[in-house]
C-alpha cells in the first residue's frame, strides 16, 4: 500500500506543479492540452526537449524540427506522407492510400493523418514538397473560378 500512496502523492505533486506553473503565466487550460499530446512523445523526442530545457535552447524548437526533416528525407528511404481527410481514415482507406503512394513514390511511406472538416470530403497529399489536392473544396474553388473567369471573358454585359 505503501509503494501506492507514493505515487499517489507523486502524481498529485507533478498535476500541482504544472498547475501553478500554467496559471502563473495565464496558460492552465493550454498546459492541459499540452500535456494530453505530450503522453504521445518518444522517450527520445522528450530526452531531446530536456536537454534543450536545460541548455536554454527551446528558442531552437522550429529550427530543429525544419532540420531534422531535411535530413531525414536526404539520408532515409521511406517518404513521410501527409494524408488529410474530412472524417478520420478506417483501415480500408489507410492501406489504398499507403499502397498507391508507395507505388506513386517507389518508396515506403509513413503516413501522417490528419482530420480537417473544412476540406469537406476528398483527401490532400503532401510528400516531397508537393500537395495533390483533392478535395471537395478545392474542386468548388476551381469550379467558382472558371465560373467567374467565364462570365467575366464572356460577350456578356
Amino acid at each position: 500500500m505503501s509503494a501506492k500512496r507514493n505515487e499517489d502523492e507523486k502524481v498529485e505533486a507533478y498535476s500541482r506543479a504544472l498547475i501553478e506553473a500554467g496559471r502563473a503565466e495565464g496558460r492552465a487550460n493550454a498546459d492541459l492540452v499540452q500535456w494530453e499530446h505530450a503522453r504521445k512523445f518518444s522517450p527520445e523526442v522528450l530526452e531531446t526537449l530536456s536537454a534543450m530545457r536545460d541548455a536554454d535552447d527551446l528558442n531552437l524548437i522550429a529550427k530543429v524540427g525544419k532540420q531534422y526533416r531535411e535530413i531525414l528525407d536526404k539520408e532515409d528511404k521511406t517518404v513521410s506522407v501527409t494524408v488529410t481527410t474530412s472524417v478520420p481514415m478506417d483501415d480500408e482507406l489507410r492501406e489504398k492510400v499507403r499502397a498507391k503512394a508507395e507505388k506513386d513514390l517507389n518508396a515506403p511511406v509513413y503516413l501522417v493523418e490528419r482530420v480537417d472538416p473544412e476540406i469537406l470530403g476528398g483527401i490532400v497529399l503532401e510528400a516531397r514538397g508537393h500537395r495533390y489536392d483533392a478535395s471537395v473544396k478545392a474542386q468548388l474553388t476551381n469550379i467558382r473560378k472558371t465560373l467567374v473567369s467565364t462570365f467575366v471573358g464572356s460577350d456578356a454585359k
